[in-house]
């Protein structure tokens, strides 16, 4: 039998969730990420795993839906006799208390852990994500101006879950984590003894008892993760530990594992497609359609995206029958439901609706024609087309640029098996991203 993994994680949409298998994966981890809560024999499949990550769609569902969809991950956790049970929320914390709640997620998850407390890491450096005093911070897209979250041109405004506080722990509040304690990086900078200090302090000062028990740590820099993961893996040791919070509770948790001493000095080169390359568009973001207009090597596809909202059966076809033809000329085709020009706000749609329909698309098309090597864009967009294919599991494969990794799909379908797919949020990876899907993308080594 194969040892446990140390972490068990769960990923709120699939792009975020193939965001935390490629830091696993770079940080020397070995790790799998299961499209569903995987059996015994699929466990098995797999082999000796540091990370097993089970891929969902939390942030897209009501507090009732999320609770049934993480009580199998609950169980899982439990039998596989793991240290650390992860939810994987999105970097900028987007939710609400009506979808996507993080507070029901860890109503729905505290019971599988014995610690009786619920970490929370506040920032993702890599991604422009940091947080100071409890307020988040996040850049406009790679390498752009950084904001408050709720000044974000993008994230303040997002269509499902728009951001207005900025402050993590009255957000949270609002979902039902109250009192939430706060350690600020003046003292995660300090190093994991201060740290462990603080946090010790922190869980033995007699709090209110509607308080819930759970603690925001500040992330300012990327230095300042490895203190937070050697405290939190040794409290993990004693006893099993909820983690709330983007990748970089797994990026934390890799130095105290040890990962990154044993890492191979692995060169993860992304080669030029071989044949004609998919790539849906679903995401509305700035970034996405500064991405759109930097994808030179593709020929577009303009979708209906107000039919396609209303599952109109013939535009679904029309649209599936312009893109495998424009595939099986050999043409790269990016299908966008962006219309060129027209700015998010003018553009009002159901985009859970228009999720859905871009899964119901993808599976069309792949029926249609076999692929080497297709992108999605946008996190809703991403869970739903991914849930649409024949598939049980992705491995890591590169990294395409900040928060976009490609992968290689697992599953029972030779047509599916083996064929490569990158996910991405709409504010996530760098302005060529689609063109490296084409073209390759520059070696990097493990980190």
């Amino acid at each position: 039998m194969s040892p446990a993994p140390a972490i068990v994680y769960y990923g709120d949409d699939f792009t975020g969730a193939t965001d935390t298998l490629g830091t696993a994966a770079r940080a020397g981890l070995r790790a799998l990420l299961f499209l569903k809560s995987p059996d015994a024999a699929r466990i098995a499949q797999a082999g000796p795993l540091d990370v097993l990550g089970i891929a969902g769609a939390a942030r897209a569902m009501a507090p009732e839906a999320m609770q049934a969809e993480l009580a199998p991950v609950a169980t899982l956790f439990r039998s596989l006799g793991a240290r650390v049970l992860h939810y994987k929320t999105c970097s900028t914390f987007d939710s609400a208390p009506h979808i996507g709640s993080i507070g029901a997620a860890v109503r729905a998850l505290r019971g599988a852990v014995e610690q009786p407390w619920t970490a929370i890491v506040g920032g993702q450096p890599n991604l422009g994500r940091h947080c100071l005093f409890g307020n988040l911070f996040a850049a406009a897209g790679a390498g752009g101006e950084v904001f408050r979250i709720d000044r974000h041109p993008t994230m303040s405004r997002h269509p499902v879950t728009p951001m207005h506080e900025a402050d993590l722990r009255l957000h949270l509040a609002k979902q039902g984590l109250a009192g939430v304690r706060s350690i600020p990086f003046t003292v995660v900078s300090q190093g994991p003894e201060v740290l462990g200090e603080a946090l010790h302090h922190a869980l033995h000062t007699p709090v209110d008892s509607a308080e819930t028990g759970a603690v925001l740590f500040d992330v300012a820099d990327a230095p300042q993760l490895a203190a937070i993961g050697e405290v939190l893996w040794a409290e993990a040791r004693r006893a099993t530990l909820l983690a709330v919070g983007p990748s970089s509770v797994v990026d934390a948790l890799a130095t105290a594992l040890g990962a990154r001493s044993t890492a191979r000095a692995e060169q993860r080169h992304v080669a030029p497609a071989r044949g004609p390359v998919l790539v849906l568009a679903g995401s509305l973001s700035p970034v996405t359609a500064r991405q759109v207009a930097a994808a030179q090597s593709f020929d577009i596809v303009w979708l209906d995206a107000p039919r396609l909202a209303l599952r109109n059966a013939a535009t679904l076809e029309r649209h599936a029958q312009e893109i495998a033809q424009g595939l099986a000329r050999g043409c790269n085709v990016l299908a966008c439901t962006r219309p060129a020009g027209q700015e998010v706000d003018e553009f009002k749609l159901d985009a859970q609706a228009l999720a859905r329909a871009g899964g119901d698309l993808l599976a069309k098309v792949l029926a249609k024609v076999r692929l080497q090597r297709v992108g999605i864009a946008g996190g809703d967009t991403s869970s739903h087309a991914v849930q649409a294919l024949d598939a049980w599991g992705l491995s890591y494969v590169a990294d395409m640029g900040a928060g976009a990794s490609l992968c290689r799909i697992h599953g029972d379908d030779a047509a599916l098996d083996g064929m490569e797919i990158m996910l991405k949020g709409g504010q996530m990876g760098p302005e060529d991203v689609f063109e490296r899907l084409v073209r390759g993308a520059p070696t990097a080594p493990l980190q």
